[in-house]
Formats: structure tokens, C-alpha cells, sequence
């Protein structure tokens, strides 16, 4: 292998373990504010929510019923106070908010990257109603210096239903140290 060639090699070997990296730090942002929106969330650890999203950030619902009930908010100061009216300790909405994601699928371009999630909302609200919330999360992020922050966020309801905690709990179901569980194979 000739000099030229092992450079060459490095260089693809570099900028494939960029583009690793990068798609890393994408997903840890949304999980970062996936974390901030679950509720109760005590961690208030930065980065926070307005860290996440560039300046001129683009936040909206999509579909007729994500449209009118969340509209579209643009920048990043609205964004957050948009999403601080959902939030502890600004409101009482949630009195338990927890998100899933799954089925992901990140490319990354140089310093903008493109992304879509299926993620499963499980919520109590301040009335007592739960339910449980599908939607399909298509997020747009750039990279800002040495962070990505998200610029364009699109989310849309897949399905709800009703959810009973109560009758969810599994914790019971076996006891502990029991070997004889019926049903096992």
C-alpha cells in the first residue's frame, strides 16, 4: 500500500467514524428531550430544552388533529414556552408522561442529518384519563459548532387509546423465587 492509499484509507476510515458519531449524538439529543418532556422529570441537568433546538427552530403537529391541537411554533423561544405549558413545574397537565421510541432511522448529511421515530406515549393526566398515544416522529437537526440541535421537529398521531394503570401493574403477576410458572414451556 502506498502512502497516497493509506491516507486515502484513513481519510474514509475518519469520516465513517464522523458519520457514527454524528448519528449517535442525533439520537442522544431526542433522547435527551424525550427525558425533559417525561413527567415527573427532576432532572434538570443541561442541556435543557431550549438547547436542543436551533435558534430558528420549527416545531409543528401534522395531520388534522396534531394541526389544530398543536399548531406550529416557530423559533426556538416559542418552542419552549409552547412546551413549558405541557410541563412541570409551569403546569399540572401530566401527572405522569412517559415516551418510547423505536424504529428509528438516522441519516446524516455533513452537518444536517434527517430522522424518523415511532414512539408510544404513555400518559396520566391531572383529570385522571389515561392513554396510551402512537405517533411518528420526523426531525430535522443541524449541527451548530460541536452540538446538533434540532431544527425542524413534525409530529403525528398514529393511533390512542385508553390505558388503565391500575389494571396494568404486572409486578404481581409472578412471584418472586418462583421456578413453577404456569404456562412456561
Amino acid at each position: 500500500m502506498t502512502p497516497e492509499q493509506l491516507q486515502q484509507k484513513l481519510a474514509a476510515l475518519d469520516a465513517r467514524l464522523t458519520a457514527v458519531e454524528d448519528e449517535r449524538a442525533v439520537r442522544n439529543v431526542l433522547a435527551r428531550y424525550m427525558k425533559l418532556c417525561d413527567q415527573p422529570c427532576r432532572d434538570r441537568d443541561f442541556p435543557q430544552l431550549g438547547d436542543l433546538f436551533a435558534a430558528d427552530a420549527v416545531w409543528e403537529g401534522i395531520g388534522a388533529l396534531y394541526t389544530e391541537t398543536f399548531g406550529r411554533q416557530d423559533g426556538r423561544a416559542a418552542i419552549v414556552a409552547f412546551l413549558g405549558n405541557y410541563l412541570a413545574p409551569r403546569s399540572t397537565h401530566f401527572k405522569m408522561n412517559a415516551h418510547f421510541l423505536t424504529a428509528d432511522a438516522v441519516t446524516v448529511n455533513g452537518d444536517a442529518a434527517h430522522g424518523q421515530w415511532v414512539m408510544l406515549q404513555a400518559s396520566t393526566y391531572e383529570d385522571d384519563r389515561s392513554e396510551l398515544i402512537g405517533a411518528r416522529l420526523t426531525i430535522d437537526f443541524r449541527k451548530q459548532g460541536p452540538s446538533w440541535q434540532m431544527s425542524h421537529f413534525r409530529t403525528q398521531r398514529l393511533f390512542s387509546m385508553p390505558w388503565n394503570p391500575a389494571t396494568a401493574n404486572l409486578a404481581g403477576a409472578f412471584n418472586a423465587g418462583d421456578t413453577n410458572h404456569k404456562g412456561d414451556a
